[in-house]
């Protein structure tokens, strides 16, 4: 059996997936692939790089750091107003980001980790779903988590990328293609959620890019192989308050969601996963 972590987007509330983990790496559920999109790219590069329970306390502190340094949105107002004005594309820096995850990753390359990785992004020139599997890991979750119009693009070589969660923001299928057999899921709750008609100009983009997301997410999970056991994680400890224009700031609740999604993961793997897995 090939499992494997699929680890989607969703900005500050990836910290759910943090108490997922632990659930998973507590039972002995490990992996021998780590898919990740965006800020589930950084989640999975820290579990491809030590697959084991001494993970969660290094990403615990990184999302507690964050929260407190406000490593990646943390501009003042009136600085993220003058960079939007003099780049016309972004209002915050990558630059925090990179720094703090070399500190915790440093020169670590795909090659080096003992769990295979692959972090998707999406190609500006080619217009297309990248898979970094190779090179350097910073530069590669950088670029999945270059969210557009808050990030600028992230060069890579001669390339430019945005966001993995533009072409694939959980990638099942692509979990599938590599040869996993028994895939768990770790996402952020929003495919839950009931969507409704955007009333607001700024929710014109929100929704749209909800449905997009959900329709690849569910039309990848209905096509899964027979073959294929599929576990989709309950993400406890979100809630449509998060979808706010000014949500993705909001670190401080980040202990609390890791707690709760913990708990039902938990929950959820003993009651359901770890029984099925007896017969």
């Amino acid at each position: 059996m090939t499992t494997a972590y699929v680890l989607g987007g969703g900005g500050v509330l990836g910290a759910v997936e943090v108490g997922m983990l632990r659930a998973l790496l507590e039972r002995d559920l490990t992996p021998d692939l780590v898919l990740g999109t965006s800020v589930g790219a950084l989640n999975g590069a820290m579990v491809a790089r030590d697959p084991s329970l001494g993970v969660i306390e290094r990403l615990t502190e990184l999302w507690r750091s964050a929260a407190e340094s406000r490593m990646v949105y943390g501009d003042r107002p009136l600085r993220t107003v003058r960079r939007a004005v003099s780049t016309r594309t972004h209002i915050y820096s990558a630059k925090p980001l990179a720094d703090r995850l070399r500190e915790e990753l440093g020169d670590l390359a795909f090659e080096d980790l003992p769990v295979t990785l692959q972090v998707c992004a999406a190609s500006i020139e080619r217009a297309a779903e990248h898979w970094f599997s190779s090179g350097p890991v910073v530069e590669a979750v950088v670029a999945s988590a270059a969210v557009p119009g808050l990030l600028p693009p992230a060069k890579v070589g001669d390339e430019h990328f945005l966001d993995g969660g533009i072409v694939n923001s959980i990638p099942v299928g692509r979990a599938v293609q590599l040869g996993a057999t028994r895939i768990f899921v770790l996402q952020v709750g929003r495919i839950d959620r009931p969507l409704t008609v955007p009333t607001r100009p700024w929710d014109v983009a929100r929704v749209s890019f909800e449905v997009a997301r959900r329709h690849r997410f569910a039309r990848e999970m209905a096509e899964l192989p027979p073959e294929v056991e599929a576990h989709v994680l309950p993400a406890a400890g979100t809630s449509t308050r998060d979808d706010s224009p000014f949500g993705f700031r909001d670190f401080s609740t980040v202990d609390s969601r890791i707690e709760a999604s913990y708990t039902a993961s938990a929950d959820f793997l003993d009651d359901w996963v770890l029984p099925r897995s007896a017969l």
